[in-house]
């Protein structure tokens, strides 16, 4: 997160700059991330409130209503947001939920996703590192596919997409699905609103899941063909 105060005539007005990555001048020769800037006073209040919360070594409130944060809210809302899923397929309404991490390793958030998984939700997931969900397992994980993609550059942006029965919810994030980023790192998951950016963001997920020459197939086996 980086937030500028910029003085406009006689009022100050905060700008934001949300990543899925670092300002680090090594990594940002090899990595691919997702930089978002702007200035809704939705996002920039939430961020202006999160550095105080930091500056106040966590002795200040930390009360958002649209950034998910790691030791506040994220899992919770993961899991809300999960459980919302997973209450449309049940419905028999369309339920799926796209992700793209480096690495899922935390057992909660697990256990969720194969809740999902057999409840009827569709999950697709691209995970370049450590992955601990076995799919494509018959009555378990069924509904659960993963792929990983290594390149030449190091792919290291985060989604989550919740398709919400035609409403499409959408969040790029910092935090991957450990145990480290959910619980021990102040982490935030913020939406994307606009529709034309959600539109790009997914047209890039659907490229890469269509991939066919770098992309490995994740199954129980661990053959990774």
């Amino acid at each position: 997160l980086a937030m500028i105060t910029r003085i406009e005539g006689k009022k100050e007005r905060n700008y934001c700059y949300l990543s899925t990555g670092n300002f680090n001048e090594n990594t940002a020769l090899l990595y691919t991330d997702y930089g978002f800037f702007t200035a809704d006073k939705r996002i920039t209040d939430e961020v202006e409130e999160i550095f105080q919360h930091l500056e106040s070594n966590g002795k200040s409130d930390l009360d958002t209503e649209h950034l998910l944060v790691g030791q506040n809210r994220l899992r919770r809302e993961l899991h809300k947001l999960i459980n919302r899923e997973i209450e449309h397929a049940r419905e028999g309404k369309p339920a799926a939920i796209d992700i793209k991490i480096n690495s899922v390793q935390d057992q909660k958030i697990i256990e969720k996703l194969y809740e999902a998984s057999q409840a009827g939700v569709k999950i697709r997931m691209i995970v370049r590192g450590i992955c601990c969900i076995i799919p494509q397992m018959q009555g378990y994980s069924e509904n659960i596919e993963i792929i990983s993609i290594v390149d030449r550059f190091l792919e290291h942006t985060r989604m989550y997409c919740f398709h919400n029965a035609g409403d499409t919810e959408l969040y790029l994030s910092s935090a991957d699905l450990m145990t480290r980023n959910l619980y021990h790192r102040i982490e935030c998951a913020f939406p994307i609103y606009d529709k034309s950016l959600r539109e790009e963001i997914l047209a890039c997920f659907e490229l890469q899941w269509r991939d066919n020459v770098k992309a490995r197939i994740i199954n129980a086996e661990q053959t990774n063909y």
